[in-house]
């Protein structure tokens, strides 16, 4: 038993949460909200773990700057992103999910733990563009409950596409519940962001 697997199985028995799953896809974008606190990073984490699934999760570059935890969070699986330039990690991300059997890339669309207007676009974009399926991880305070359920394929429209979501993740409340941000994106309401999201995808 890998030691990932004892710490997961460790927790979950001892846990007030009950960790909802079903079979992923070989090759998914899992998203995963409500993210209001680095405990939801923690709990996805453990379920990951629990299954024995390899998964790689995008983290702010600036975390690499804490002593110790920086070095941990890239061992088991983190990605820097540096959101103030462009670094072609979307292009890299579609990349590997090409070239590799298995891929799980694992992304907080909120990009934040504070209440935002929107959702980042990201997890959509590497979505369209590698076609694979946007896999509904979830954390919810009021039943005490994360895992995952459900996955959907994007098609491109974009209102129709988070329509979706946004019924998927209707009530749910993270850890700390007035962090939420609601599943919706500046392209639904910005012409040119929209342009930007589904520039060179062949729908």
């Amino acid at each position: 038993m890998k030691i990932t697997h004892a710490i997961a199985s460790t927790y979950m028995r001892f846990s007030r949460w009950t960790f909802v799953h079903e079979e992923i896809p070989q090759k998914a974008v899992v998203i995963g909200a409500p993210h209001t606190s680095n405990w939801d990073g923690f709990l996805m984490a453990m379920a990951f773990w629990k299954v024995g699934r390899p998964f790689k999760f995008l983290m702010k570059d600036n975390f690499l700057k804490v002593p110790v935890l920086g070095r941990l969070f890239v061992a088991i699986g983190g990605i820097a992103t540096n959101r103030r330039e462009h670094t072609g990690l979307v292009g890299s991300m579609v990349h590997a999910a090409e070239t590799q059997d298995t891929f799980t890339l694992i992304i907080a669309p909120e990009g934040t733990r504070s209440k935002k207007d929107y959702w980042k676009s990201g997890f959509y974009r590497i979505a369209l563009e590698t076609g694979l399926p946007v896999q509904l991880g979830f954390i919810d305070r009021r039943n005490k409950t994360y895992g995952w359920r459900g996955h959907i394929w994007l098609t491109g429209d974009v209102e129709a596409d988070m329509d979706r979501l946004r019924a998927f993740y209707d009530g749910m409340q993270g850890y700390h519940p007035g962090n939420g941000t609601v599943a919706r994106l500046r392209a639904e309401d910005d012409p040119a962001a929209r342009e930007w999201l589904l520039e060179g995808i062949d729908l």
